[in-house]
C-alpha cells in the first residue's frame, strides 16, 4: 500500500511540532517548580542585554512601564541585527572556523552557567542529597557531551536533538525571568525582526541562507534538524544500493563504488523497472566511478534528482517540506535533509509559555494551542513556497492574542460561571 502526501506532511510536522511540545512543556513545569523560590528575589533585578535602557519596578505607572519596554525591546533588536549583520561577514570571509569555535563556546557557557543555575536551583527547591563535586562533575560531564553532540559528527542524531531542547529550555527559562512588560515587547518586537530578517532583499538572515546555499554548506548557526524517515514501501533490500538507516531513523544516502558487484545491483534495478518497480535508472554516464541514491521529491514533476554522473533515484512520494539534497561524486556518505528550525523559535515558544504560566493554566492550554496552530500554518506555507520562511510571527502573533483573550475575557467568564455553579 503506497504512501500517501499527506501522511508525508503529517510524519514531517510532527517531527517537528514534538520537540516543540517537549520544549514549552519543560519550560512550564521548570517555572511552576521554581515560582515560588524566584519570587523571593524578583525585587533584585540583574541588568541583561534584554533591559539594558529600563529596569521595571512595580511602583511605576502604565506608560512609563511601556515605553521603558519598548525602548528595551528596540535596543535588543538592534543588538541582535548588528551581531546577525557580523555573523554575515565573518562567514562571507570564510571564518568558518572562529565561527564554530565561538558556538562550541557559547553552546559550553549556556549549559554550564545557566543550566548550572538551574540545577542549583531544583537542587535546592526539592532538597536533593547531593553534594557541590559531585554536582560539579555531573554539570562538566552534562556541558562536554553536549557540545560534542551538537557539533560532532559521531554521534547519533537523537543526542543532538535531545540536546538542542536542553539548551533552548535552558534560554527560555531565564527569558522568563524578565519583567511583564519587557518581555512582551521584546516577544512581538523578535517576531517583526524575524519577518523583516528572513524575507526582506537585504535581511541578515536571508543573505546568510542564501550565501550557505549558495557554496552548499551548513547554516553557521545552531538549527534544529527534523530528519524525515523512509516508510516501508521505499525500503531497499539491502545495503549494496548504499541506502542506510541508522537508529535514530534518520535517512542516510551513500555513495558507492561501481565496482562490478554494484554494477550487477544496478543491472537488476534497471530489469525491476520494466516491471514497475520504485527503483528508477537515470540514465547516466556508466562509467562514472561512483552510483549516488538520493530521495525524489514527488513534486519535481518527474524528473529525478541524482547527485552525481550517474545513479539511482528513489521514486518516493514524499512531502514538499521535506529539504532533499544530493551531493555527488564523494566518498563519503550524503544525508537527506528534513524541516530545520532554528534555536531561538524554541526559546521564544517556550517564553510566551512559560510567562502565561506565571498566570494560571488555562492561559498556557490557549497559548499552547495557538503556538502550535501557528507553527503548523508556517509549515504549510513551507511546502507552498519552498523556501527559508520565518517560524516567529505567525506563532507569536496567535500567542500574544490567545493570551489576552483568555486572561481578560475568558479567564473571568469560565471561572465566573464555575463559582456561581452555572452550566454552558
Amino acid at each position: 500500500m503506497e504512501s500517501s502526501i499527506l501522511a508525508s506532511i503529517g510524519c514531517e510536522i510532527v517531527g517537528v511540532m514534538s520537540p516543540v511540545s517537549i520544549c514549552m512543556l519543560l519550560v512550564v513545569l521548570l517555572v511552576y517548580s521554581l515560582s515560588s523560590s524566584s519570587s523571593s528575589s524578583a525585587a533584585t533585578q540583574i541588568r541583561t542585554a534584554a533591559n539594558l535602557v529600563y529596569l521595571e519596578d512595580a511602583s511605576d505607572s502604565v506608560s512609563q512601564k511601556l515605553e521603558g519596554a519598548l525602548l528595551n525591546a528596540l535596543v535588543f533588536v538592534l543588538l541582535i541585527t548588528l551581531l546577525t549583520f557580523l555573523l554575515v561577514l565573518l562567514y562571507y570571509f570564510r571564518f568558518t572556523s572562529f565561527l564554530k569555535n565561538y558556538m562550541r563556546f557559547s553552546a559550553f557557557f549556556v549549559f554550564a552557567s545557566m543550566g548550572g543555575s538551574i540545577f542549583l536551583s531544583l537542587i535546592l527547591h526539592f532538597s536533593i542529597p547531593i553534594d557541590s563535586l559531585t554536582s560539579f562533575l555531573l554539570l562538566f560531564n552534562f556541558s562536554v557531551v553536549g557540545v560534542l553532540s551538537l557539533f560532532s559528527a559521531g554521534f547519533p542524531i537523537i543526542w543532538r536533538q535531545s540536546y538542542m531542547v536542553s539548551l533552548g529550555i535552558f534560554v527560555a527559562t531565564w527569558f522568563t525571568r524578565l519583567p511583564e512588560w519587557t518581555t512582551w515587547s521584546l516577544l512581538v518586537a523578535l517576531a517583526l525582526y524575524d519577518l523583516v530578517a528572513v524575507l526582506a532583499p537585504g535581511g541578515p538572515l536571508k543573505l546568510l541562507v542564501e550565501l550557505a546555499s549558495s557554496r552548499d554548506e551548513e547554516l553557521p548557526a545552531l538549527v534544529y534538524e527534523a530528519r524525515p524517515t523512509v516508510p516501508r514501501e521505499a525500503e531497499i533490500r539491502g545495503p549494496p544500493l548504499g541506502l542506510l538507516v541508522s537508529d535514530s531513523g534518520n535517512v542516510e544516502l551513500q555513495a558507492m563504488p561501481r565496482d562490478s558487484a554494484s554494477r550487477e545491483n544496478l543491472a537488476a534495478v534497471d530489469e525491476e523497472d520494466d516491471e514497475g518497480s520504485p527503483l528508477v535508472g537515470n540514465g547516466g554516464d556508466p562509467s562514472s566511478e561512483y552510483s549516488t541514491v538520493v530521495a525524489r521529491s514527488s513534486d519535481e514533476n518527474g524528473e529525478n534528482a541524482s547527485g552525481g554522473g550517474g545513479g539511482v533515484a528513489v521514486d518516493e512520494e514524499m512531502s514538499p517540506l521535506v529539504e532533499v539534497m544530493g551531493m555527488g561524486n564523494e566518498r563519503e556518505a550524503t544525508s537527506s535533509r528534513g524541516i530545520k528550525l532554528g534555536l531561538g523559535d524554541f526559546i521564544f515558544y517556550s517564553v510566551l509559555v512559560g510567562r502565561a504560566a506565571m498566570y494560571d493554566l488555562m492561559t498556557v492550554y490557549a497559548c499552547y494551542l495557538a503556538i502550535i496552530s501557528g507553527l503548523g500554518c508556517t509549515l504549510i506555507l513551507l511546502s507552498v513556497y519552498r523556501r527559508a520562511l520565518p517560524a516567529l510571527p505567525i506563532s507569536i502573533a496567535l500567542g500574544v492574542v490567545f493570551y489576552f483573550l483568555t486572561r481578560l475575557l475568558m479567564e473571568p467568564f469560565v471561572v465566573g460561571t464555575a463559582t456561581n455553579l452555572l452550566m454552558f
